[in-house]
C-alpha cells in the first residue's frame, strides 16, 4: 500500500467527537474497553472482535498482519480518531506495519504495559504471563529490555487462564489450583511486578493477586494503554469536550454461543446490541 492509498478517518485533527476504535482477535479486548471507559468516560468507543478467526496466536505472522490491517480499515470506516490494538499477539507482530500504513494514533498492549511495569518495579524483577504465542515471541521482554537493559524479565505461558476467564470461574477451586501451578515459579523468583499479558487475565485479578502475593504489582496493559492513548489525544487536541457519558458500539465477525454472557462478564455491564460484520466485508481492500 502506498501513501496515496492510506485511508484517513474523517475529522482527524478536527473532530474531537470521533470515537476511539479498539480491536481484538476475540472478546478479551472488552476488558480494555472497560479500562478505557473508566479513564476517559466521555469518549465514544467502537469495538471490533474478530470472533470468527480467533485465536490469532496459532496463525502465521503474515496472516496476523493481514487481519490487523483489515480490522484497522474496518474501524477507520467508523471514523475513529485513534486505535487501540487490544490483542497482545497482534500488538507484538502487526503494530509496525499499522503505524507505517495508517496516519492515525495506534497504540498496542506491549509498549504501555512494559513502560508501566518499569515504573512500578522496585527490584527490576518483572514477570510476564500470557498466551503461548505472546510469551513465545518474548514481546514484553524485548520491549522492557529496550527501555531498561538492566531489568530481569521472566515470561510464563498460562494458556488455561483464557477458558477459565470465559467460564467466569473467577473464584473457583480449579482456578486457584491452576494459578498456583502457573505462578509458583515466578513467586520463587522474587518478582515484585507481574504483567498481565493477555486481555482475558484481568478477569482473574483477585485469584492471581492472592497466589502471587499482595506485595507484587499487577500490571493491566488495558489500563496502561488507556493512559497512553489519553496522552496521545491530549497532544493532538483530540480529547472530547463532551460532558456526557460516551456511547459504545460493538461489532464482531461471528456471534458465538454464550457471547453476550461472556461479554457482559468482561465489561461488567449489560450489552444491548452487537453487530455482525461479514468476513467478505473485512477482506475488501
Amino acid at each position: 500500500m502506498n501513501s496515496k492509498d492510506k485511508k484517513q478517518p474523517a475529522g482527524l485533527g478536527k473532530d474531537n467527537q470521533s470515537p476511539i476504535g479498539i480491536f481484538d482477535s476475540g472478546i478479551g479486548g472488552l476488558t480494555v474497553v472497560k479500562r478505557l471507559a473508566a479513564t476517559l468516560p466521555n469518549e465514544n468507543i467502537v469495538y471490533f472482535g474478530d470472533t470468527a478467526r480467533v485465536p490469532y496466536g496459532s496463525k502465521s505472522n503474515s496472516t496476523v498482519v493481514e487481519y490487523s490491517v483489515q480490522n484497522t480499515k474496518l474501524l477507520l470506516s467508523k471514523y475513529v480518531k485513534a486505535i487501540i490494538v487490544a490483542c497482545n499477539t497482534a500488538s507484538s507482530i502487526a503494530i509496525p506495519t499499522l503505524k507505517k500504513e495508517f496516519n492515525i494514533p495506534i497504540i498496542g498492549m506491549i509498549e504501555p504495559g512494559a513502560k508501566m511495569a518499569l515504573q512500578k518495579t522496585r527490584n527490576k524483577k518483572i514477570g510476564v504471563i500470557g498466551t503461548r504465542a505472546t510469551t513465545g515471541n518474548l514481546a514484553y521482554s524485548s520491549e522492557i529490555k529496550r527501555i531498561d537493559d538492566t531489568a530481569n524479565v521472566i515470561e510464563k505461558p498460562c494458556p488455561l487462564f483464557v477458558p477459565l476467564a470465559e467460564e467466569g470461574w473467577t473464584d473457583h477451586n480449579a482456578t486457584h489450583e491452576i494459578a498456583e501451578e502457573y505462578l509458583k515459579e515466578l513467586r520463587r523468583d522474587g518478582i515484585d511486578t507481574l504483567v498481565l499479558g493477555c486481555t482475558h487475565y484481568p478477569i482473574l485479578t483477585n485469584v492471581i493477586q492472592k497466589i502471587i502475593g499482595k506485595n507484587v504489582n499487577l500490571i493491566d496493559s488495558g489500563v496502561a494503554s488507556a493512559e497512553l492513548i489519553k496522552e496521545e489525544l491530549q497532544k493532538l487536541d483530540l480529547l472530547t469536550n463532551s460532558n456526557t457519558t460516551g456511547l459504545q458500539e460493538f461489532y464482531v465477525s461471528d456471534i458465538q454461543v454464550k457471547f453476550k454472557e461472556v461479554a457482559e462478564l468482561f465489561l461488567g455491564k449489560e450489552i444491548e446490541h452487537v453487530h455482525k460484520v461479514d468476513l467478505e466485508e473485512l477482506s475488501l481492500e
